[in-house]
């Protein structure tokens, strides 16, 4: 439970002790060197433009290049994985972590784009609104996008899945960049950009949820999947995220303040336009209004100046864009894909498999999947409620305020990573952030997060997709193992 005491701050700068200096500095070198790796196998073997798709891993291995670039990305990623891994209980200082974490994505901002192909879909999605056309109705490969052969072959006849202002941005990338090379420049600037705004704000948000900045800042910024995905591969969660930050540092700032308040919202409904996964943090960000004791009409007085600028940013946005909001219904293809790394997909894949051993075809994937959403919903009340219940017990809400709300928004982005339809490793980052937040135990996040750097070649090959039916098997045994677990601790008493 989150603590209700007041939040500490770091501990005065003073000199670590030797060996805790020598073992950081190893790690920020040998860091440093997987990073470089990581660069060389994009070069060689990395999610490029005129790359051959569809590809195996054991074709990608055949290929000119392949067996130095696979070995470079698995290289790298060992190394870069157990450099963050051994400072996970917190770099020297926290100086030390944001150079540190700069330091590492030097080499992959300026690499190819890596572990995925998305970059090309953001493109042709931006050239397709650049031409006057919508992109909510109009798939890249109807509008004739001339960046097609890049675009991964699922995402070629589905509409955009984003929300409208990141359709505008990426409409402005083609615009900078002209072509296709200088708008993947443009969209690389424009997620580094969102990830710096993120970084800003870690800071304040550590210091207000009591856990050291230099931990937090290290969890969250150095992490393999922030360079390999959020800066080589430029996905739109680093500026979800940095909007996101930021629209929740003002409000556990300035709590009760109107104009505050409706800019928070601002930012927070931008986020949600960008991704709509945002979207679960808005409750928990209204619970962090409340200045004073909890009460049904103290949240409804300041929660509603942060849901007047989320609506105010929604309706905004799509009315400037003149896309209104065709982007929900995008939203319903983000599951064309069936990946056993999505728990309710891995479940209902076993349930399929089962069948088809009977003579049987269940066809379960959709099923499973429409059940963990509404147990996702159900997930999201349950949470909401913890966090007003204990914010309502708490002897001083305005210091566990910030805590507490925090952490039901970073539960709730896990409850939606883990219940979704669809997983890519990419998305690990969304909890991991705020995570790094408020946790007091991280094994159990930085595990999962740290296995998902491996889940992508250097091309954007998922290997979900080559390791099918044991990975359903193997996710399906897990979840029953956690279950179990789960309930026996429940069942133990206390």
């Amino acid at each position: 439970m989150p603590r209700s005491g007041p939040p500490p701050s770091d501990p005065p700068p003073s000199d670590p002790p030797p060996s805790r200096l020598w073992a950081a500095r190893r790690a920020r070198y040998v860091g440093l060197v997987g990073a470089v790796l990581l660069a060389v196998a994009a070069y060689l073997g990395g999610a490029l433009p005129d790359a051959p798709l569809g590809a195996t891993p054991a074709s990608i291995w055949r290929a000119p290049g392949g067996p130095a670039s696979l070995t470079c990305w698995l290289v790298g990623s060992v190394l870069l994985v157990g450099a963050w891994w051994s400072l996970r209980g917190g770099a020297p200082s926290t100086r030390w972590a944001y150079v540190t974490a700069g330091l590492w994505a030097l080499p992959l901002l300026v690499a190819p784009p890596l572990g995925s192909r998305d970059v090309y879909s953001y493109a042709c999605q931006g050239w397709t609104y650049a031409q006057g056309v919508d992109p909510y109705a109009v798939p890249v490969a109807a509008a004739g996008c001339p960046w097609l052969d890049a675009v991964a072959p699922i995402w070629r006849d589905t509409p955009a899945p984003y929300g409208p202002v990141f359709v505008l941005l990426a409409a402005l990338a083609v615009g900078l960049g002209g072509g296709l090379t200088g708008t993947i420049v443009a969209l690389r600037v424009i997620a580094v950009a969102g990830l710096l705004l993120g970084a800003l704000c870690l800071s304040g948000l550590a210091r207000a949820a009591g856990v050291p900045v230099r931990r937090a800042a290290w969890l969250a910024l150095a992490g393999p999947l922030v360079g390999v995905h959020l800066v080589a591969g430029a996905h739109n969660d680093a500026v979800m995220l940095g909007l996101l930050l930021s629209g929740l540092l003002i409000v556990v700032r300035r709590p009760g303040r109107p104009a505050s308040l409706l800019v928070a919202g601002v930012l927070l409904g931008l986020a949600v336009t960008v991704k709509a996964s945002a979207v679960v943090v808005l409750p928990f960000a209204a619970l962090a209004t409340v200045r004073g004791r909890h009460t049904v009409r103290s949240l409804a007085r300041d929660g509603g100046w942060l849901a007047g600028g989320s609506i105010a940013a929604l309706l905004v946005s799509s009315a400037l864009s003149g896309l209104g909001f065709g982007w929900v219904g995008g939203l319903t293809h983000s599951g064309d894909s069936e990946q056993w790394t999505s728990p309710p997909t891995a479940v209902g894949l076993v349930v399929d498999y089962a069948g088809a051993l009977a003579g049987r075809d269940p066809q379960a994937v959709p099923v499973v999947r429409a059940v963990a959403l509404l147990l996702l919903a159900v997930v999201l009340v349950l949470l909401w409620w913890r966090a007003w219940r204990d914010l309502r017990a708490s002897a001083d809400p305005a210091l566990a305020r910030p805590r507490i709300t925090l952490h039901g928004a970073a539960l709730a982005l896990v409850a939606t990573v883990v219940l979704s339809p669809v997983f890519h490793p990419w998305y690990a980052t969304w909890p991991l952030v705020l995570l790094a937040l408020t946790a007091t135990r991280t094994t159990w996040f930085l595990l999962p997060a740290a296995v998902a750097t491996f889940l992508a070649l250097p091309d954007g090959t998922n290997l979900a997709r080559f390791t099918k039916a044991p990975g359903a098997v193997a996710m399906t045994a897990l979840l029953v193992f956690l279950l179990l677990h789960t309930l026996r601790r429940i069942s133990q008493p206390r």
